[in-house]
């Protein structure tokens, strides 16, 4: 059979994919590249904003007209939230963000016998962790080490709790295991994710001893000279214990991911994070001083309910404060079923607009100062993947011989993109000597 999958969303949809589609490979099953045809298509996912829940719905109706007579099977947060409106799209399956196996069974059976199903769970009641098989999606260099569900902050504006359930956490055992097994086969970095990693443990250990510091100190050591690499961080783990437990393994990449969503505490408080821009700048404080040159980087939300001129004002001061390496921006967008849909205050698209490219303003200065800081600086480079040319501005060519040498493309430990010269770099981590910067990343040669 031949099958195609559309990932919608985050990391965790991404890790999630990539674990069914070993699953039907696995069992013989071919997948096909977009554009070609399909008996099966499954799309899994993501509700976090209203605009997601439209693309979902549009991937859907593509993927109908492409091969009508296919199985469309849907799966993940919004089917979870919206099962009705995954229904009224004619779809043949509908699961949601759990029970990822027991979901691919029934796309299986559709495609048999053309029979609809459904299985749908309370988010809410779940208590435990779904174990999937680790891996990257194809071509990759890097994996995905899935070690926590489910979120229990409740943040107003954020519909995930309901989407994904309380927190459920991938024992410490299995963990180690899985990342052995992902050195074992070749991978060169390893990101760990999940919905909320921070709270990691809650669940398994009731004493505190046992948290995601402890948890990034035994993998960092299963891992060898594999990279690590964390995802977002809730900002109140960072901590002297933290730092200090981790600041020692070489292999941890200097790129931490700290959410914050406002920098004014009076917004903060209406999203209900639980942390003030003091806490905030105190995680920030930390990092910089036990990982000299790590690259911090955040999310901001401008525009939330209520947000006056004076709070926007403060929160463009804070990122100023913090130095941020780079930012993700995003205007406040309405999300039906969180509380922050019905809060007084709702701003108008223009205001948020311009709010939003006044903070991508101010988060573009920082980006650029971070990476001229690089220049000259010797980066271990991990590549990916071959380019026609560099983004525009850069000097630095491509040689034209030998044949072989091509222009590749991968990431330094702290994210930034680089790009440099060389001959079948794929998969490897090399020493790279920055030496000017890129529209999208930097630029340099390698030192063999």
């Amino acid at each position: 059979m031949y099958f195609s999958i559309v990932t919608m969303g985050c990391k965790v949809n991404q890790y999630e994919s990539q674990a069914m589609e070993q699953w039907l490979k696995a069992r013989g099953h071919t997948e096909v590249g977009p554009g070609e045809d399909f008996e099966l298509a499954i799309v899994n996912t993501c509700t976090v904003t209203a605009v997601a829940d439209k693309k979902n719905r549009n991937v859907i109706r593509r993927l109908r007209k492409q091969c009508p007579a296919a199985v469309l099977a849907v799966c993940g947060c919004y089917s979870q939230v919206k099962p009705e409106d995954v229904r009224a799209l004619g779809v043949d399956v509908i699961s949601g963000s759990a029970g990822r196996e027991a979901f691919l069974e029934l796309a299986l059976a559709a495609v048999t016998d053309r029979q609809k199903r459904e299985s749908l769970d309370e988010a809410l009641r779940r208590r435990a962790f779904e174990i999937l098989p680790p891996g990257g999606l194809a071509a990759r260099t890097r994996a995905m080490l899935k070690v926590q569900d489910g979120c229990s902050n409740f943040c107003t504006y954020c519909i995930i709790p309901y989407a994904r359930g309380p927190v459920r956490s991938l024992p410490l055992e299995e963990a180690l295991a899985q990342v052995r097994e992902l050195v074992e086969a070749g991978y060169r970095e390893i990101v760990v994710t999940g919905i909320e990693i921070a709270s990691w443990g809650v669940d398994l250990d009731k004493t505190g001893a046992l948290r995601l510091p402890q948890l990034l100190d035994a993998v960092c050591r299963a891992a060898g000279e594999v990279r690590i690499r964390l995802g977002s961080l809730e900002p109140r783990i960072i901590d002297e214990t933290f730092c200090a437990l981790l600041e020692g393994h070489k292999n941890l990449c200097p790129h931490f991911h700290l959410s914050m969503q406002s920098g004014s505490d009076t917004v903060l408080v209406r999203m209900h994070r639980r942390y003030d821009t003091a806490r905030y700048h105190e995680s920030v404080a930390l990092l910089k001083a036990h990982f000299p040159g790590c690259a911090v980087t955040t999310d901001m939300i401008v525009g939330f309910p209520g947000e006056t001129e004076a709070e926007f004002a403060e929160s463009l001061a804070f990122i100023r404060k913090c130095g941020f390496a780079s930012m993700h921006v995003f205007p406040y967008s309405r999300r039906p079923g969180t509380p922050a849909d019905k809060l007084p205050g709702q701003l108008g698209n223009a205001v948020k607009e311009a709010r939003s490219a006044a903070a991508i303003a101010v988060a573009a200065e920082m980006n650029r100062a971070y990476r001229e800081n690089m220049i000259g600086t010797v980066q271990a480079v991990l590549f990916e993947e071959t380019v026609s040319n560099l983004p525009a501005g850069t000097s630095i060519a491509c040689p034209q011989a030998p044949e072989q040498t091509a222009l590749w493309t991968g990431h330094a430990p702290n994210s930034i993109r680089v790009y440099a010269s060389g001959t079948e770099l794929h998969n490897r981590v090399l020493p790279v000597r920055i030496t000017e910067l890129c529209e999208d990343g930097v630029a340099g040669r390698i030192e063999y």
